[in-house]
Order: structure tokens, then C-alpha cells, then sequence
């Protein structure tokens, strides 16, 4: 069974393709009712966890804590990280998996999936397109550990650029460039598609990590709580559940926002029986919103000046968080009548991913690289420190299925250890130097002395110059796969032995985070 599968901030959305139709799939709850979404939700007591449905059926017992948003933690997180909450601390990738487990399971048993005994899940997965490569390579790794079969990874702008084609496309023969604004529940992502008949091209992307729709939870719970005359210290007690129950009041309050609303009724009461219903104007609100919306709107204006597309046939509003009128009011104020808002908000990425998975020979997306890549070295006999740049922000990316892309280097090491320190950027200084949203990951080392090739803790040992190394010849093979994961395979060719490392924020060392309750302020509109 071919799937697109979105996994939201909020909400896992899934399509699967049917002869050539791509109805979303939908789920049975506790209650016996139906949606056609599945939380992206985890709940902890002590050793027990419960997902998905499951996880939401918890909220309102006050001895579980529910985890909201765990896609958001993935940016900052390895395969040994700890999400930290407090009272108790979990694996996250144990988590992930489980999640996923979860969802297949439910799939199988509890949806409307049509499936034949021992029928597989073959799937694309979508990603934002700022995603970096922590989240891609812990989504993928997390769906195939649930077993799913993971044909393809696609940035979500692009998936929702081929459900536009896809649907345009008895009406419309020429060539046409339209700009996809997906602001989801926790991220925003600007992509512009030119599409022909059978051929999307992303001429480029940018994207902020921190706007999405729980940003917009987290204002109205903050106007909520001063209506109510909170003190700080009583905020600061809430307890991480306190805030879920909290956090997805507002969501449901804000979801039902229409043109014609006024005020907002918050129950406080969910979070803490003492407290009471409050209302919230709604021009408080969009008050406070609507700098984060202009901030996606100068996002847009700098991808389209940096690309000098100034004329689009349409702005194509996809994602959640788009669906609050402010967003498409203060769009239309600087776009005019080319905002298009989709007919599946919430679904047209999946649907997009579905199709992918579907006709992977119909549409071919040429992708491209939402961040420069690179690794630090040193230069002029160690006396300065450069940025080597081995991918390029903007690189085309092989299509699902096809070889990936790879660059080496060669040199002859004066050191007895290599220690490589990698990262990656949205922008560059004029100089060459990293610079706008700067991702640094843990490091990784590599014995470039054959004396040392057998040494399992590198990191034990000093780097030194050695005299005889210049006599070996080293070689870095980098790969970047369809999805943008990138991987690095350092061998000794003098002395005959290698080593693989997949490429991201880690390196064996255990990390915590922690969930993220309040929006972290960025230094612009960087992807």
C-alpha cells in the first residue's frame, strides 16, 4: 500500500493512493467517532507510554503528562538524546519509534485503510524544507524501525506544489511559477515551484524554524492568563500537562476563528480548577499574532528579491496555521488576488506525498538544498580557521530513487587524528565565513595514524603533528541522498581502512531537551 505521509507538528496526516485517487485516511478514536488525522502526541506515567489517540485520551487525567510537538524537539536531537520533563526523562528516539509503532498499528486495525493480509506500507515522508539533517535522518530512521518501507523524502512546500500541479493540470498546459506558504503547527516554509506538465522545479526555499501555529496557542494562552489576573508564580506552577490541556484549549478556540469573530472564550479552568472562563478581544490578539505573520511575509519578500521572481501566478497557501483569517488578510494586503488559499490546507501535502509515491515517473521534483553544509579546517599552516562549504545552499538533489549526489576531498593529514567539526547555514558572510541560522554539530574523529585505527575513544587522545603521516593519503567521500541526509565515509588510502558516520548532531554523546512551551526569538527570517 503506497502512502504520503505528513507528520505534523500536531497532527500525523496520511494519503494513500487508490487507482489514481488519494482519499485521506481515517482513524477510529476511543469514543468510536472518527477524524481523518492522528495526534502527534506522546503520554508518560512512570514506565507506561500511550500515542497517538491513545496519548490524547490522557489529557485530562492529571497523572499523566502528554508531550506536545515532538517534532519540534527533533531539530537539536540525536539518536541518544534524553527529552528532559521535569519529574522524568525519556529516550526521545524511543519515543519516535514508538509513535510510529503506534501509527502503523492503528493503520492496521484502526483506520480506514483498505489492507490485504500482510499488505506493506510503502510511504514518502514529508519534512520542512529548513529541516536540518537531525530530523531527517530520526524521521526516516523512526518510520522504518515501524516498518514502514520509506520510498522517498520530500520537503512539505514541494508535496504541496505536486497536489497544485496535480489538480491544475486538465486546465492549465503552460508553464506557470507559483510560491507554496506553508505554515504548519510549528514551522513556516516558503518554496518557489516553477511547474511545467510533468517537471517541478524549486528554484528556492526559505523557511523559520520557530512560526507556526503553537506560537499562535502560546499568545492566546499568555492573553488568556493576563485576563484572568494570573501572578507569574502561578504560571510558572503549571505543570507540563497543565499546559497541554492549557495549550490545545486555545488551539480548539483558535481553530473555530472565523472573519466575523470578536472575542475568544478560554476555559482556565482545564488547566487549574480555581480558575475561570476568560475573553479575549480578538484585536488583542491579532495584535500580538500579526508580527509573526509579517515575519513569514518578509521570509516571502526575500526569497522572491534574492531570486528576482517578482511576478508569481499564484501565492498557494497550504499548512494548519494558515487557515487563521489574519494570515490570508495580511498576505492579501501585499500579494493581492494571486493568495490562493488551498482547498486542503491541511492535507495537501500528504496528498502531494501520495501522488509521489504513486506516479514517481509523472511528476519529477527537482529539489534542492535548504542549507549550506560544511566542516571547519584549518589553513595557512593552522594559523586561521576556514569554512569548507561541500554542499551548496540551493544544490539540485537527486529525485527519489536515483543515485545520490557526491563530492571528495583528498589531502595528505599532517596530524595524527583528524577531528572534524560539521554544521550548516542559511546564509554566508561576504567572506565565506557561516553565518544567518547556524546549526553546529557534535564532532566526529578519524585515526589518521594506522597506530591508532584500532583505538575506540579518539577523544582520549591529544591531535598532534606527527611526523610520517604526510606519507598517507586520505580521502572524504560525501553522499546526500534524495531527502538531503548527508553521510561521510573517511578512509586511509595508504593503509586500507575506512570508517562511515551518518552526518548530524551527535557523535555518540547523550543530550537533553526539553519541551518547548514558549516561542524561542530568532535573528530574522533565516531558512
Amino acid at each position: 500500500m503506497k502512502l504520503g505521509i505528513d507528520f505534523g507538528t500536531n497532527r500525523i496526516v496520511i494519503a494513500a493512493a487508490d487507482r489514481g485517487n488519494y482519499p485521506l485516511i481515517s482513524f477510529e478514536l476511543p469514543d468510536g467517532s472518527a477524524a481523518d488525522w492522528y495526534p502527534s502526541l506522546v503520554a508518560l506515567r512512570g514506565d507506561e507510554r500511550r500515542y497517538g489517540w491513545d496519548a490524547w485520551d490522557t489529557q485530562a487525567d492529571r497523572s499523566w503528562t502528554v508531550v506536545r510537538s515532538i517534532k519540534r524537539l527533533l531539530e537539536d536531537a540525536g539518536p541518544h538524546t534524553t527529552l528532559d520533563l521535569g519529574e522524568q526523562k525519556a529516550s526521545l528516539m524511543e519515543l519516535l519509534r514508538g509513535l510510529t509503532k503506534a501509527l502503523a498499528a492503528s493503520l492496521r486495525e484502526k483506520s480506514t485503510l483498505p489492507l490485504s493480509a500482510g499488505e506493506k506500507f510503502e510511504a514518502v515522508l514529508g519534512v520542512p524544507a529548513n529541516a536540518n539533517t537531525n530530523q531527517r535522518f530520526l524521521t526516516v530512521e523512526a518510520f522504518r524501525a515501524a516498518g514502514f518501507q520509506v520510498l522517498g523524502v520530500l520537503n512539505e512546500p514541494s508535496a504541496a506544489s505536486i497536489e497544485f500541479g496535480h489538480r491544475q493540470r486538465q486546465t492549465k498546459a503552460r508553464s506557470e511559477t507559483i510560491l507554496v506558504y506553508d505554515l504548519g503547527g510549528g514551522t513556516f516554509d516558503a518554496s518557489l515551484v516553477t511547474l511545467n506538465e510533468k517537471v517541478h522545479h524549486v528554484v528556492a526555499s526559505e523557511g523559520i524554524p520557530t512560526i507556526g501555529g503553537d506560537d499562535f496557542d502560546q499568545i492566546l494562552a499568555d492573553l488568556a492568563l493576563e485576563a484572568a489576573n494570573t501572578d507569574p508564580a502561578q504560571r510558572d506552577a503549571l505543570s507540563a500537562g497543565a499546559w497541554f490541556r492549557l495549550l490545545d484549549e486555545c488551539r480548539t478556540k483558535k481553530e473555530a476563528i472565523h472573519p466575523n469573530t470578536r472575542r475568544i472564550s478560554v476555559d482556565l479552568e482545564i488547566a487549574n480548577p480555581e480558575w475561570t472562563s476568560v475573553t479575549v478581544p480578538i484585536s488583542a490578539f491579532y495584535e500580538k499574532a500579526k508580527p509573526l505573520v509579517e515575519e513569514t511575509v518578509s521570509a516571502v519578500e526575500d526569497l522572491l528579491t534574492k531570486t528576482g521572481n517578482s511576478q508569481l501566478e499564484a501565492l498557494y497557501l497550504t499548512g494548519g496555521g494558515s487557515e487563521l483569517p489574519l494570515v490570508a488578510r495580511v498576505l492579501r494586503e501585499r500579494f493581492g488576488k494571486r493568495v490562493r488559499r488551498s482547498a486542503y490546507a491541511r492535507s495537501a501535502t500528504a496528498i502531494g506525498l501520495a501522488i509521489q509515491a504513486d506516479q514517481p515517473g509523472t511528476y519529477r521534483l527537482s529539489e534542492r538544498l535548504a542549507r549550506y553544509f560544511g566542516v571547519w579546517r584549518e589553513a595557512d599552516s593552522g594559523s586561521r580557521i576556514v569554512f569548507d562549504p561541500l554542499w551548496e545552499k540551493g544544490l539540485s538533489l537527486p529525485s527519489p530513487g536515483e543515485p545520490s549526489l557526491t563530492t571528495h576531498r583528498v589531502y595528505s593529514p599532517v596530524h595524527n587524528i583528524g577531528h572534524f567539526r560539521y554544521l550548516e547555514c542559511s546564509h554566508r558572510a561576504a567572506d565565506g565565513a557561516p553565518n544567518g541560522d547556524v546549526t553546529f554539530w557534535d564532532e566526529i574523529r578519524f585515526p589518521f595514524d594506522p597506530a591508532l585505527k584500532e583505538v575506540r575513544d579518539l577523544s582520549a587522545l591529544a591531535v598532534t603533528n606527527r611526523d610520517g603521516n604526510g606519507e598517507q593519503v586520505v580521502e572524504e567521500l560525501y553522499e546526500c541522498d534524495s531527502g538531503g541526509s548527508i553521510s561521510v565515509t573517511i578512509a586511509n588510502r595508504s593503509s586500507n581502512y575506512s570508517q562511515k558516520f551518518q552526518l548530524g548532531h551527535w557523535s555518540g554523546r547523550e543530550t537533553s531537551v526539553k519541551p518547548r512551551g514558549r516561542r524561542q526569538k530568532t535573528g530574522g527570517a533565516a531558512g
